[in-house]
């Protein structure tokens, strides 16, 4: 019996970042969808939920925080692993974030953070 794919969604203002991290995940068996400002990652949640979301807290429109704010307050969403990739690790609530990058990410890390995180959602890795 086959398992179902699983669907992130990489929330990343930066296009190549972004396309890279796409294709990395892609590589690696995930299906994907991108969003490169937090109000059409919002959106996006709103159509489809994802099993996972990459989240750079550095977006236009809506901040990458606000967006994580919001998701970790509502029911429907706060059981949504989020690795939050971002260049400044001191700006993030600890407390909400079961999975945390420092920029620069690699494809190598961000797929091992991505299945880690997958594998213990409610857990904790920073890299």
């Amino acid at each position: 019996m086959a398992t179902a794919q699983r669907y992130i969604l990489i929330v990343e203002d930066d296009a190549d970042l972004r396309g890279m991290y796409r294709v990395a995940l892609t590589l690696a068996g995930y299906a994907t969808a991108e969003a490169g400002d937090g109000l059409e990652a919002l959106r996006q949640i709103e159509r489809d939920l994802p099993d996972l979301i990459v989240l750079d807290l550095g977006l236009p429109t809506i901040s990458g925080q606000n967006v994580l704010e919001d998701l970790t307050s509502r029911a429907d969403t706060r059981q949504i692993p989020i690795v939050v990739v971002t260049g400044s690790v001191q700006a993030v609530d600890e407390g909400s974030v079961a999975c945390l990058l420092s920029k620069p990410v690699g494809p190598d890390k961000l797929i091992a953070t991505v299945r880690k995180c997958l594998g213990n959602p409610m857990g904790d890795w920073r890299a």
